[in-house]
């Protein structure tokens, strides 16, 4: 299936949504609205001639000083038609775009990946938090307008200090609590 008729395909299957053709030399590339986005995967994955039951990949790309700043970019594969697609979303820097964990369970954690690197909230994730980063991290380091000589001091945590019968102790303690007494 070419581009023009995966995209009149998608026009059928999603009526009233306006999609834009990229241009692309290795896979069809289309810019869905954020709006449209979840009701367009949802159509890509259980229409019988796309379905497109694979995603795998969800990032980002920043073009500063572009506006709108961000696109968020998904890679598709329909394995039983052998097809790919490349869905994008254009983002304003402080924009958001839905979730598709609920299209696809695997999006969690690339979706998770693209906040923590950009900082491109994702409306309706079930657990929005660093993946990559530490917890107390503060920015986003794929961003273009990132300060690339940040220094942030060490976090040092004492480590656990027993002695060896409290130690011993504590074995015995795991030993029988494993064989249920």
């Amino acid at each position: 299936m070419d581009s023009a008729a995966l995209l009149d395909t998608l026009g059928r299957v999603v009526p009233g949504a306006s999609f834009e053709v990229a241009r692309s030399i290795d896979v069809t590339t289309v810019y869905v609205p954020a709006g449209g986005l979840v009701e367009t995967c949802q159509a890509l994955r259980d229409a019988p001639e796309l379905r497109f039951d694979f995603l795998a990949e969800v990032t980002a790309v920043d073009y500063l000083p572009r506006d709108p700043r961000y696109e968020v970019v998904y890679q598709l594969v329909s394995t039983s038609n052998r097809l790919r697609l490349r869905l994008k979303v254009r983002v304003p820097d402080g924009g958001a775009v839905p979730t598709v964990s609920g299209v696809w369970p695997a999006a969690g954690w690339p979706e998770r990946e693209v906040w923590d690197m950009f900082g491109i909230s994702i409306d309706g994730h079930p657990d929005l938090r660093r993946l990559l980063m530490p917890e107390d991290w503060e920015g986003h380091p794929q961003r273009k307008d990132y300060p690339v000589q940040i220094r942030q001091p060490p976090k040092i945590y004492e480590p656990l200090q027993i002695d060896e019968e409290q130690f011993r102790r504590s074995l015995a303690r795991d030993r029988m609590a494993r064989l249920g007494h």
